[in-house]
């Protein structure tokens, strides 16, 4: 790795203002070192090395190098596509140069992602649509005669939520394999030949887990053999799996199908037909509008048994819909001499149906291993079973699977230790860990902002009025160019309308446009301001004056009501945990440092990161927070903050 990462090495040579990092060259050799080595223990599990690596190590080609050089079929998985196409686009070709070798790496995304032929001419050709012109097909139909992916990706112009797309996509679900009868110009089916001669295969997690789900119910594979893996952005990895693992039903899933019994039986059957398997469909439709009922009206996530219980009539409710399933089911078989995509619905139906079984208690295997929970949304309810571990499912479909695994991410660690990552995803001691801190110059270059003693708690009747004041403060001092992140949209609008017509800084608001255009106008306007939730915690990647003060509402501790969070803590208290130190903290200190994260992009880079929750200080657990936060220099007051902006 010396040759490679070292001060006269390739990189070195070969990419202008490269700056040799010895964490870079440290994790290279780590992850070279478990690619080398086989499962050798004697329960045939893989090794496995978890990497903390954060901002400024270099950690994507620190993993990619020794990859290509391990001979191996390596998996990167990532948990974002954003993250791929950067892989692809900037690395692959960035190494490809640098070490002269031609690499066969592909990146591979979810069916979803992917134009279906048959779909797209079933559409086309639907009764409802072929005597209208839309100028989206149009457009679509002119990418179809140049396109090599069938990649929506490529469909720029394309709205986020378009209701074309899911009709013309290559869902797994309505996929008929090799009785297609334009199988010969599938793209999914050309992606598979050229993955089984890529040695480098880019996923998402969430492609990654639904191939393994596929392993393990035993329906074949979405991705070819391949010896280890790669996590990128593995503080994901619990949410993710815990997804494929489990099972859900919606009132959407059977409204796709019914829209697919219509439009399929309007091309392939009589009327009478026709009419008869759809207005079976509708009387179903109506039993599931019936069931919703029996659901409370507030919006939000419960746990299913307390409902279950005080239901006389659910049992009934239960079996009257399931059978509504199976009879769906066997008249959609039925019509299988019209095509095998009948098969495809009646399999759909069957799936309803199980899925509807297990999670509504009606069958009960597995009971204590999952949780069962609901959610009421404005016009729909969705049902869920959550497994509340996952350690058991990762042992028996992924470590012992592999030859080697490597985790990495800039947050993994919790007070500087892995035992929470290492607890919730079932790895022991053998796993080996390795801690790579910033090279950035935090104590020089930042300050960490927590208010002065007596500033209000986030349960105070006042926090909300002075939490406003505050970040106005702050605003004004940063003169904007700042990233404001909440725990909460009630607390972002609170303070965006305390904001507007009285900061002389552009604001802009997640929610008012894309997440890309608002990223895209915070950057370009040097001076604004930008209120955000969730997803913007992660992944902005904004070096440079416009982003020069991140200032965070509160301490990010979800909220213990959810069903699964609160089946997670049962379980630990059950073992004679404490789940608030166990499982609580950790996961807040994991996405606060994520937030945190988004100041220092670069070594030029400088500014204030703002905590306003004296939480930090006036609570035992502050401790561990402030542990596992960047070396900056910690400020109580408004007038080093200041003095910190006017120091050029």
């Amino acid at each position: 790795m010396e040759k490679i990462f070292g001060k006269n090495g390739k990189l070195s040579a070969g990419l202008k203002g490269f700056e040799p990092r010895e964490g870079q060259q440290q994790m290279a050799e780590a992850v070279m070192e478990t690619l080398a080595s086989a499962a050798d223990s004697e329960d045939g599990r893989a090794a496995v090395l978890l990497v903390e690596a954060e901002t400024g190590i270099g950690k994507t080609l620190a993993y990619l190098v020794p990859a290509l050089l391990s001979g191996q079929r390596v998996v990167i998985s990532t948990a974002t596509i954003t993250l791929q196409d950067q892989i692809l686009k900037k690395e692959i070709p960035l190494l490809s140069k640098i070490l002269d070798m031609e690499i066969p790496a592909l990146c591979m995304k979810g069916r979803q992602n992917y134009l279906c032929h048959y779909r797209w001419f079933q559409h086309r050709s639907s009764p409802q649509t072929s005597f209208t012109s839309h100028h989206d097909e149009e457009k679509i139909e002119s990418w179809l005669a140049r396109t090599e992916t069938g990649d929506r990706a490529e469909l720029s112009w394309l709205p986020d939520r378009t209701p074309l797309w899911p009709k013309i996509s290559a869902q797994s679900n309505q996929c008929l394999g090799g009785d297609c009868p334009e199988f010969s110009l599938c793209f999914v089916n050309r992606l598979r030949k050229r993955a089984g001669s890529a040695r480098l295969l880019i996923v998402n997690h969430h492609l990654f887990f639904s191939d393994l789900a596929l392993r393990q119910a035993g329906f074949g594979e979405i991705l070819p053999r391949y010896q280890s893996v790669i996590f990128d952005e593995a503080h994901h990895l619990e949410n993710v799996a815990t997804n494929f693992f489990g099972k859900h039903f919606s009132h959407f899933q059977f409204l796709d199908l019914l829209a697919d019994l219509e439009r399929q039986g309007a091309i392939d059957l009589s009327p009478t037909a026709c009419d008869r398997i759809t207005s079976y469909g509708r009387g179903l439709k109506q039993r599931l509008e019936n069931f919703s009922a029996i659901f409370p009206a507030k919006k939000g996530r419960f746990p299913l048994l307390p409902l279950l219980e005080k239901t006389d009539t659910w049992r009934e409710n239960i079996e009257n819909i399931t059978e509504g399933f199976a009879q769906l089911a066997k008249r959609c078989a039925d019509l299988s001499v019209h095509g095998e995509i009948w098969n495809m619905f009646a399999e759909r139906a069957g799936s309803l149906q199980e899925n509807l079984q297990h999670i509504a208690g009606v069958e009960q295997k597995g009971a204590d291993y999952f949780i069962r929970w609901y959610e009421r949304r404005e016009r729909t309810v969705s049902l869920s079973a959550t497994p509340v571990k996952i350690a058991d499912e990762l042992e028996s479909c992924l470590y012992s699977s592999v030859d080697s695994i490597v985790l990495t991410s800039a947050t993994l660690t919790t007070g500087g230790d892995f035992k929470y990552v290492r607890e919730r995803l079932g790895l022991d001691e053998t796993a080996k860990t390795l801690c790579l801190h910033s090279p950035f110059d935090y104590q020089g270059r930042t300050l960490l902002y927590v208010p002065e003693q007596g500033f209000p708690e986030a349960n105070a009747k006042d926090y909300a009025d002075i939490l406003c004041d505050r970040i106005y403060q702050l605003l004004q001092i940063s003169r904007g160019r700042a990233l404001v992140l909440f725990t909460s949209f009630r607390a972002m609008d609170i303070v965006a309308e305390y904001l507007e017509n009285k900061l002389d800084y552009p604001v802009l608001v997640q929610g008012t446009a894309s997440r890309a255009a608002l990223l895209d106008e915070f950057r370009d306007k040097t001076d604004s301001v930008l209120l955000a939730v969730a997803s913007f915690w992660e992944g902005v990647d904004i070096s440079g004056e416009s982003l020069s003060c991140v200032v965070i509402d509160k301490l990010p501790f979800e909220v213990p009501s959810d069903p699964v969070i609160q089946a997670r803590m049962k379980a630990i208290e059950a073992d004679g945990g404490k789940p608030f130190f166990q499982f609580q903290v950790p996961r807040a200190i994991l996405s606060l440092r994520q937030g945190v994260g988004r100041l220092m992009r670069s070594s030029n880079d400088r500014g204030v990161i703002a905590i306003l929750d004296i939480r930090l200080y006036s609570k035992g657990y502050g401790r561990i927070f402030r542990g596992s936060l960047p070396p900056s220099p910690v400020v109580r007051s408004l007038e080093d903050v200041e003095l910190f902006f006017s120091d050029k």
